[in-house]
């Protein structure tokens, strides 16, 4: 029987313990924290967004760094197989918006809770607030692991599933990447990703807490458009968030480590610019006697009247029947393409997931074994492997566990 040690008690590590138990191996899964799942707990706003019910060339596409890396691990073990993983468990699951698969009760508490259950039921042996100094190798073959309190642990495998550096909270801290690195790996350049955007605009903060829904937003490089979706935003105090803004800055991290962005929002992205001007001019005939600032209601959340007008360059004050055809134009544009300068992302406490990790080229796609080091293996955020919102990140999680931990079980 194949002794497997899986340090860190993530969505991917709970899954490589499941699965190497299943496969006949005796299993210890070292979590440093007092409980399983922190960071699941949180994900999809509480809700956990457990996979995607895409077709497999979405979800591969969905990958924003080395997605030909994971093609193996996909193919293996995709995310209809998650979902069935989780249908097996007992956990119901429901698909919404996007093909985003959750939970049917939508509580994150209750996936953690199966995994845990079924942790149980297969044996493994599960230390919690135990935290490992370092992996043990010698003659370039892994042999376990040496706990904080100096104790070793000697294993046939050590699976390392220790996430990245975003939401330190739940104990998200780099200690994967350390151990890569004293192991001989590469560890590529790391930064938040999934992440709010920074912004120039001082008119900005003044919409803090205003969430648009069914917007266009794109963001380009000069004249190259780098972004452009359909969906929901969120102002905030330092810039903008949201669905749209946070799988946007997982596409343009790299560009804005150059320079600044262009972002624009079509606020109506139903209409034409035809058909938005005959709109604003029947508002403008129902109401011509009025004020211009009293006449948007019904084209703007009431939050961003005061902005759109101050963009507009129109007096507020203005009767409405005394706008004139090039004032409604500068309406209408600020309307289709309010624009705003990108000019940073923010840190790691409040990006989704890591970019960057432990270097790919160094580790066995179909396995996930280290070519430096026998019987070491990686999975999970701790590898240098992205993808955009909807539930691939944790796809990424599940697939490369399942890899890892077959692969370490097979005697």
């Amino acid at each position: 029987m194949r002794k497997i040690i899986v340090i860190g008690g993530g969505a991917a590590g709970m899954m490589a313990a499941i699965e190497a138990a299943r496969n006949g191996a005796e299993v210890i899964l070292y979590e440093k924290n007092e409980k399983l799942g922190k960071k699941l707990f949180i994900t999809g706003k509480g809700r956990c967004n457990l996979t995607n019910a895409c077709d497999m060339e979405d979800l591969q596409k969905s990958v924003m760094k080395n997605h030909k890396f994971l093609y193996s691990a996909f193919q293996n073990f995709n995310n209809w197989e998650t979902i069935g993983f989780f249908e097996d468990l007992g956990l119901a699951t429901k698909i919404e918006r996007g093909n985003r698969v959750f939970p049917a009760s939508d509580h994150s508490s209750d996936v953690i809770k199966a995994l845990e259950q079924e942790l149980k039921h297969q044996g493994v042996e599960v230390f919690l607030k135990t935290k490992v100094k370092n992996v043990i190798e010698q003659q370039n073959k892994v042999t376990g692991v040496t706990l904080e309190n100096g104790k070793k642990v000697m294993a046939d495998a050590v699976i390392v599933t220790t996430g990245g550096l975003s939401y330190q909270l739940t104990g998200s801290t780099g200690d994967g990447f350390r151990f890569a690195k004293a192991l001989g790996h590469k560890v590529t350049e790391l930064s938040p990703a999934l992440v709010p955007m920074t912004v120039n605009e001082d008119w900005v903060p003044r919409l803090q807490g205003l969430s648009l829904r069914n917007v266009r937003v794109s963001i380009k490089n000069k004249k190259k458009v780098l972004y452009e979706e359909f969906g929901e935003m969120l102002f905030t105090h330092y810039g903008i968030s949201g669905p749209l803004i946070l799988s946007a800055s997982s596409v343009v991290l790299e560009e804005l480590k150059k320079e600044n962005l262009r972002l624009k929002i079509d606020l109506k992205p139903a209409l034409s610019e035809d058909q938005l001007d005959d709109r604003i001019l029947r508002d403008f005939e129902q109401d011509k006697n009025k004020q211009f600032k009293n006449v948007l209601g019904n084209l703007l959340p009431a939050k961003m009247i005061p902005v759109v007008i101050e963009l507009s360059g129109i007096p507020p004050e203005k009767k409405v029947n005394e706008i004139n055809k090039k004032e409604r134009r500068r309406l209408l544009e600020t309307m289709k393409e309010l624009s705003m300068t990108v000019n940073g992302v923010r840190g790691y406490e409040e990006a989704i997931i890591t970019r960057g990790g432990v270097d790919v080229k160094e580790i066995n796609p179909a396995t996930m074994e280290s070519k430096k080091k026998k019987d070491l293996y990686f999975a999970g955020e701790v590898l240098d492997v992205d993808a955009v919102t909807g539930g691939f990140n944790l796809q990424i999680a599940w697939s490369t566990a399942m890899a890892a931990a077959r692969a370490a079980s097979r005697e």
